[in-house]
């Protein structure tokens, strides 16, 4: 085999291969050799079928194999033997003549093809005793452990009818229609709607002008539904809702006690509290996690500069861009609205993309040095928790999806890598926790990766963490009509 490089610029290679027609013939007749003695041919012996006849029956499905394994084999050897990474899988570029690939089917030419492909450039990992990052942490005061039970347990309180005017945790029986630029929208309205006010259950600002409110009484609340809102096109705007009251009702008791607990099937009280402190810890802990990650990894886009892989950041271009125009479109919005022009856009998310495509290929070089490893254990984890997302009919086909295409299981093993090699980085350099408000942790501050700094389309949102009793680690989204709350014996 002749290999010859006919190309070498940047990242850029080309490498010319020559696979003589002698080669081709010597593994053809080796494949017909080990054939012939296991051949079942009408009219010969096993074992006895002449070879001539072999070629004739096989020669041609033969070399084709002989010709894919050589492809298969060669572009492994060639990296290998020249030391280099591809970024992607080479292209293969043949003879697309329909006769010659028949001559070097029939074994009569040399098979001659060419790789095309990118190197990922070495890199150099640099010593970490000199990064530094801030942690901020929030201490959760038991103020809003106690008002989150207190929501979690409304629903299983006993209520009765009163008279006079709604309070806080007083239950409210409504009519309602909401209204954006003065017109109904879908899933606006709702007759006989039960509200515990204080739940969260609405948009925010919706249940606290309930508050004061008896039965008869009827009001036009006005609220601004989240940016992060699910129904995106109802995100962000402004809105009005003619409500009626119907009843107001009162809790039997307001007392979070064992018997409220075990209603929700947890054993106690203090079982309960404990689930709620855990659940609203964590999700600021994650949240901590995020930012101090955001920082580790703007400092490592200021150390390590160099040319990405062109192939690899078109693709994570594409990606992004597909991300944002589905976003714009689902929002009803475009590039003007978001104060930018498509054109602008698009050459901020390719620096996005070239800044992830850059560190990705950082984090897997300081996780190869670290010899950081994921074991069958976590990816198995990781997988039963990627096909809990899918309805319960679809999560044996989905599961067989993933163990039968390495490809796709790849995407479930690269975040876990990466998170794995983000945690080896914080023990490598010095972390500094500082004590932060709750506002301050939940700031969103602009982050260095991202399209346009006051003009960024698409733009993400963090939501404030919320304990709920259930299982899912998604926090539950507030919608226009009340969703009921799931049995508290769902969150262990």
């Amino acid at each position: 085999m002749q290999v010859t490089e006919t190309l070498n610029s940047g990242l850029k290679r080309e490498i010319k291969v020559i696979v003589p027609a002698s080669d081709l013939e010597a593994k053809l007749v080796a494949r017909l050799s080990d054939a012939k003695g296991k051949a079942r041919i009408n009219g010969f012996r096993p074992g006895k079928v002449p070879m001539q006849h072999m070629r004739k029956m096989y020669g041609k499905s033969f070399m084709a194999e002989v010709v894919n394994e050589i492809l298969t084999s060669s572009t492994r050897e060639i990296l290998a033997e020249r030391g280099e990474k591809s970024a992607m899988q080479p292209e293969v570029v043949m003879t697309e003549d329909e006769k010659e690939a028949e001559k070097i089917l029939a074994g009569g030419v040399d098979f001659e093809f060419k790789l095309n492909y990118e190197v990922i450039p070495a890199i150099e990992i640099k010593d970490f005793s000199g990064v530094s990052v801030t942690r901020q942490v929030y201490d959760v005061p038991e103020a809003d452990i106690e008002e989150q039970v207190r929501k979690v347990t409304a629903d299983a309180r006993e209520y009765e009818v009163k008279q006079g005017k709604a309070d806080l945790w007083d239950k409210v029986t409504i009519n309602y229609l909401g209204k954006v630029d003065g017109e109904p929208f879908d899933g606006g309205t709702a007759e006989g709607s039960d509200l515990i006010l204080g739940s969260g259950q609405f948009i925010p600002g919706f249940e606290e002008q309930l508050v004061g409110l008896k039965a008869g009484d009827e009001k036009v609340i006005s609220v601004k539904f989240p940016d992060a809102y699910q129904a995106a096109h109802l995100a962000g705007k402004d809105a009005t809702f003619d409500v009626k009251v119907n009843e107001v009702s009162k809790p039997d008791s307001t007392e979070v006690n064992d018997e409220i607990a075990k209603k929700l099937g947890v054993e106690s009280a203090d079982r309960l509290r404990e689930i709620i402190r855990g659940q609203i810890e964590s999700q600021f802990g994650q949240m901590t996690r995020q930012k101090v990650k955001r920082e580790l990894l703007d400092a490592l886009d200021g150390t390590y500069q160099f040319d990405a892989p062109s192939n690899l950041v078109e693709a994570e271009f594409d990606n992004i861009w597909n991300q944002v125009n589905r976003d714009l479109q689902e929002a009803g919005r475009s590039f003007a609205d978001e104060e930018t022009t498509e054109e602008e856009a698009r050459a901020e998310y390719r620096r996005l993309a070239e800044r992830r495509v850059r560190l990705g290929l950082v984090l897997a070089e300081i996780g190869e040095k670290a010899k950081v490893q994921i074991s069958d254990e976590e990816m198995q984890r990781a997988l039963f928790e990627t096909v809990r997302r899918f309805p319960g009919n679809q999560q044996q086909e989905i599961f067989e999806f993933y163990r039968g295409n390495p490809q796709a299981l790849s995407s479930i093993r690269a975040p876990l890598f990466e998170e794995k090699v983000v945690d080896h980085l914080l023990t490598q350099i010095s972390v500094t926790d500082k004590k932060v408000s709750k506002e301050e942790l939940l700031a969103d501050d602009e982050p260095a990766e991202g399209a346009a700094k006051a003009k960024k389309a698409a733009p993400k949102k963090k939501a404030e963490p919320k304990a709920k009793a259930e299982t899912s680690d998604d926090a539950e989204p507030k919608k226009a009509a009340p969703k009921k709350k799931a049995a508290a014996k769902d969150a262990e």
